[in-house]
């Protein structure tokens, strides 16, 4: 039986497959979500300002991988 998923391997998974194709990313300079090019604004933040630079994305993808996950709440942005 194979092992059941966790959290901070999908984020290493998830991580891997953006730095593989920085091109399709963009970095929310608001909350450093990383979201796909089509995006107009943050799902998380509804931020629109984005870094689409390649080693941008690459350098958050790392970080974000490393790091647990934690979200921004709407009383976050008040």
């Amino acid at each position: 039986m194979s092992e059941s998923p966790t959290p901070a391997n999908d984020r290493a998974k998830q991580a891997e497959k953006i730095a593989r194709n920085p091109q399709q990313y963009k970095v929310c300079e608001a909350c450093g979500s990383i979201v796909t090019l089509r995006a107009v604004t943050c799902p998380s933040c509804h931020g629109y300002r984005f870094d689409g630079s390649l080693p941008r994305v690459v350098a958050q993808a790392r970080e974000l991988a490393l790091r647990a996950a934690n979200s921004v709440l709407s009383s976050d942005l008040q």
